[in-house]
């Protein structure tokens, strides 16, 4: 966010404050004023083999404001960073061909993300024709997956409602966005068929409140989803990224569309230990790789150099100018505050 002044967070400000239970129905919005002098730039960094580079010093990063080279204020590299961490579960019919396998991956990952440590936060949304607030904003891991064992998927997708509600209808963390950081993971397929919200809503609403959107999709081996574009979406212009663990199911399978059988060329057989295990194994591994990649980020801050207080969306670009080859994932720009 970008403002020399003190300024309205609009879109959080029908949260809660930190302590509150939450409401049985939605508050009426208030104001919460911050201030704020810096655009916060969480980045990521991957070499051509998707692991991360995590050597870099702030001497290594250009950040571009509308084309112009800014100077960096504020870098840090530390692992283990402070976040507050959302937690989207699609409870649609569509999510109900590996439901138990994703129930049990979503828990892993609210325990990976939530250790017990105080400055690690998060809270559950669950989504099928209306979205709903399960658990608020907690650092206890076990109300989250206590509650998420108990889930059964059913009905429609309210996908975008769940993202409104993610940053407007849940208790704040003291410090947030700028530490802990915000963060949505929405496991699901991407589809919406039930929302209020439209998509351009929800995306304009989470680049304000500086949420980062990270995907793990949903959707089946040699199956394709109109969501999927959606979660791409989401995740590319907040500076997230989207797995997709139940796609390379076979990658590893020498011949496997020439082994013939029933229900298709199938080398691991569905209802087979060997399916299940290898359903089991990607879905573990995209958590892991989710996990991983929001502790292992770079932050940047800086303060614009560019005056232009009628730019309503201004463009980011972060460049790694030695390492040409790498990957670089950050937000696509912002909205100066009071915009």
């Amino acid at each position: 966010m970008l403002s020399r002044r003190t300024f309205t967070l609009a879109a959080a400000a029908a949260a809660t404050l930190p302590g509150q239970q939450p409401q049985a129905q939605p508050a009426p919005q208030s104001n919460i004023r911050v201030s704020v002098n810096e655009v916060i730039v969480p980045v990521t960094v991957t070499d051509e083999k998707n692991r991360f580079v995590s050597d870099l010093d702030a001497g290594d990063f250009e950040i571009f404001d509308e084309g112009r080279k800014q100077k960096i204020s504020y870098f840090s590299r530390e692992g283990k960073q402070p976040v507050v961490v959302g937690f989207l579960l699609d409870l649609s019919n569509q999510s109900r061909l590996h439901w138990k396998t994703y129930q049990e991956a979503a828990k892993e990952l609210v325990w990976n993300l939530l250790p017990g440590d105080k400055k690690y936060s998060g809270y559950l949304i669950g989504y099928h024709t209306e979205a709903e607030l399960m658990v608020n904003t907690t650092s206890d891991s076990d109300q989250i997956t206590d509650r998420i064992a108990k889930l059964k998927p059913s009905g429609g997708a309210a996908l975008f409602d769940s993202i409104y509600m993610a940053c407007t209808r849940r208790s704040l963390v003291k410090g947030e966005p700028i530490e802990p950081r915000r963060i949505l993971i929405i496991i699901g397929d991407g589809h919406d068929n039930a929302s209020k919200k439209t998509m351009d809503e929800v995306l304009e609403l989470a680049q304000r409140n500086l949420v980062t959107v990270y995907g793990v999709s949903t959707v089946a081996f040699g199956f394709s989803s109109e969501g999927e574009k959606i979660l791409e979406k989401l995740a590319l212009e907040t500076g997230g990224r989207v797995l997709y663990p139940l796609q390379g199911l076979y990658k590893d399978v020498s011949g496997y569309l020439s082994t013939p059988s029933d229900e298709g060329n199938y080398a691991l057989k569905v209802g087979t230990g060997g399916y299940a295990a290898e359903i089991a194994s990607g879905i573990f591994r995209s958590i892991a790789a989710v996990a991983g990649e929001i502790t292992t980020q770079y932050i940047m801050r800086y303060i614009p150099d560019n005056t232009d207080q009628d730019k309503v969306f201004r463009k980011l670009e972060v460049r790694v100018p030695k390492l040409p080859l790498v990957k670089i994932r950050a937000r696509t720009g912002y909205y100066p505050v009071g915009l």
